[in-house]
Parts: C-alpha cells; sequence; structure tokens
C-alpha cells in the first residue's frame, strides 16, 4: 500500500485546483528531505510537476520550487532538461514579461544547465517577445533578459540574477565560449559586453555568475587578444575594479595603471566576496598564456593592485592566486619565447587544474 506520503504526491494531478495547491504546498519540503517519493512509477510525479509550471500562478511556484530541489538528482535532471516540449513551456513563461515565477524559473534553468547537453540551447528558437528587444535565438532573449533584469524594467517580478549561473555553466562549452565573444546580427553587440557590466552589481548572485563566466570564456586561449583590445572587449577593467580597495597607492605606481583605476575616492570598496575576487585573479591567470598579455599588465601595473589584495584579503585561496600572479606577471621574459616562456606560461595554468578549473 501506498505510503500517505506517496498519496499525497498523487494529489499534485488532482482536477481540483485547491487540492493541488495544497498538495504541491505540503510537499516542497519533502522535496528536500524525501526526494525518493517523487521518483515512483518511472518518475511519473516529475512529469506532473513539469505540466504543472502552467497552472495557477501559486500551484506553479511550489512545483517550480520543487523541481529546483529535485534536479540534483542526474537522473531526475536528465528527465526535466532533455524535454523538449518542457523547455518549450518553460522559455516562453520566462520572457512572459507578466510571469511571476520567472526568478524562480531562472534558478531551475541554472540547474539544468548542469546536463552535459544541455548546450543544444545555443540553436534553440522561439518567437521573440515584442518588448525585448531580442531577436529569434532563445539564448539572445536570456541575455537581454538578465540585463534588462538588472533595473526591473522588463518584468516587474524578476531581476534574473540566476541567469548568470546558467551563462557560467555553458560557458563551459568551447561553441557557447565563442558565441559569448561573437557580435550578434540584431544588435551588432558581443554578449560578454553586455554582462562585464556587472562585475561590480549589488547583487552577489548577479557578480558571481559573471566572474565566472568571464573567467570560463577566458580558457579560449585565441579569444585573449580580443578579450584585451579596447576596441573589442576590453575586460581588464572589469576584472580589476571588483578587486581593487580605496587604498593609495604613489603617484609614480598610479601613473600607468588603466585610467578607470586611478584616483578612486578613498571609500572605495572591494568585493566583499573572497570567492569572486579568487575568480577574477583566476581570470587574469588565464590571460597571462601569452607573452602580450603579460606584458600589458605589467605596463598598466597590475602588481601593486594584486599586492593590496594579498595583503588586506584574509582567506587563504585568494592569498595563493595572487602570488601566483605575481611569480608569472614579475618574472623575467626571455628574448626569445616563441617555444619557451610562452609555453611555461600556459603550463602554470593548466598543471594545477584543481585549482584553476572551470566553475
Amino acid at each position: 500500500m501506498p505510503t500517505e506520503l506517496e498519496e499525497l504526491v498523487g494529489f499534485i494531478a488532482h482536477p481540483n485546483e485547491p487540492i493541488r495547491q495544497i498538495a504541491t504546498e505540503n510537499l516542497v519540503p519533502y522535496s528536500t528531505s524525501q526526494p525518493s517519493i517523487f521518483k515512483t512509477n518511472q518518475l511519473l510525479p516529475i512529469k506532473h510537476l513539469k505540466f504543472l509550471i502552467r497552472d495557477h500562478p501559486k500551484i506553479a511556484e511550489h512545483a517550480i520550487t520543487i523541481l529546483i530541489n529535485l534536479t540534483g538528482d542526474k537522473e531526475v535532471l536528465e528527465n526535466v532538461a532533455s524535454d523538449d516540449r518542457f523547455l518549450g513551456f518553460l522559455f516562453a513563461n520566462l520572457t512572459d514579461p507578466a510571469e511571476p515565477n520567472a526568478n524562480l524559473l531562472a534558478m531551475l534553468l541554472a540547474n539544468l544547465s548542469k546536463w552535459e547537453d544541455f548546450k543544444s540551447i545555443l540553436t534553440r528558437k522561439q518567437p521573440p517577445p515584442k518588448g525585448l528587444g531580442s531577436n529569434e535565438l532563445v539564448l539572445n532573449q536570456l541575455i537581454d533578459l538578465f540585463v534588462k533584469g538588472a533595473d526591473g524594467s522588463y518584468n516587474k517580478y524578476a531581476d534574473f540574477d540566476y541567469l548568470a549561473y546558467l551563462f557560467a555553466d555553458l560557458a563551459k562549452h568551447a561553441e557557447i565560449r565563442q558565441y559569448f565573444l561573437q557580435k550578434q546580427e540584431y544588435d551588432g553587440v558581443a554578449p560578454i559586453n553586455k554582462i562585464r557590466v556587472f562585475t561590480e552589481h549589488a547583487s552577489d548572485v548577479r557578480r558571481k555568475g559573471v566572474a565566472s563566466v568571464i573567467k570560463n570564456v577566458a580558457f579560449d586561449v585565441p579569444a585573449h587578444p580580443a578579450f584585451l583590445d579596447e576596441d573589442q572587449v576590453n575586460i581588464l577593467p572589469y576584472i580589476l575594479l571588483p578587486i581593487i580597495g580605496g587604498e593609495e597607492y604613489s603617484e609614480e605606481e598610479m601613473m600607468p595603471m588603466l585610467p578607470d583605476l586611478q584616483l578612486l575616492p578613498p571609500d572605495k570598496k572591494r568585493d566583499s566576496d573572497p570567492r569572486i575576487i579568487q575568480t577574477h585573479i583566476e581570470t587574469l591567470l588565464l590571460l597571462t598564456t601569452t607573452r602580450p598579455a603579460r606584458e600589458l599588465m605589467r605596463e598598466i601595473n597590475v602588481y601593486p593592485v594584486i599586492r593590496e589584495t594579498h595583503l588586506r584579503v584574509d582567506d587563504e585561496e585568494v592569498r595563493e592566486a595572487c602570488e601566483r600572479l605575481v611569480n608569472v606577471i614579475m618574472a623575467d621574459e626571455e628574448d626569445d619565447t616563441k617555444n619557451g616562456e610562452e609555453k611555461k606560461a600556459i603550463e602554470e595554468v593548466d598543471e594545477d587544474d584543481e585549482k584553476v578549473v572551470e566553475v
């Protein structure tokens, strides 16, 4: 005989709306404490939960929350992430400017991106919403949602911050790294240039996700010249500003620095999250793969910023990352580096894979 909990799970498909609402609301805690009750009958409860994202907003809220909690399970994750029809409803709802559960849907998407084959989103299309100013590519629509979510100008119920985690996971794939760097035909802007501006945003989730996107895209070594080019991505100010504080530098140290880093107010705060600081420093380390990048970092005097970060951030992993970066940018360069120092720099980044990894 089914247990009381299993009977309660059965009520999520009840034709009576109030019963569905009571059932889903009461089942939310069990999605973390007893997730197995949702995996019966060949995942039939999961099928019902996926259907409920189109139900009454409160029922949908509970159903999405349960799915968020359950998609940490590999079997459930694959079932949900590979359901093309469900994804169609999810993306349509997410881009609806009146969707009250948009932030929860963004969180669910961030989980679904853990599935390896979710990278197929790169080619997925749907009609673009009129007020979004995007094109038919779903990934472009998500980028534009993320941008507009920063000021709530698209959906008053959503900031779409958790899409940053989706982008970070997707950027582990080479073809999606290329997407972030390519100017899109509909607006002439590369997606990386749209999201780089959020490295100092108030939202911890948004900052952390964006820092991870930048780091993961930086694993594409051939893209480094574009990363550093002031007329293309120009990423260095967006990496360095979050890790610099209000400390004073001598005129000799300050003058070569990037203009964005000069004459900052004394109350300037570096990022409060050591993991975000670590991510940015590891991105700088990845960018030292080539000699031109190392020489640029010396030219704009990155060392004092890293020195002060090492001194003032009480975190062992941040300090270790600082030391590794300093070891590279302060090392002497040989004149003949074609097969020497550049190869050494690549090895210095790659040999410690457990510490410089894709987020």
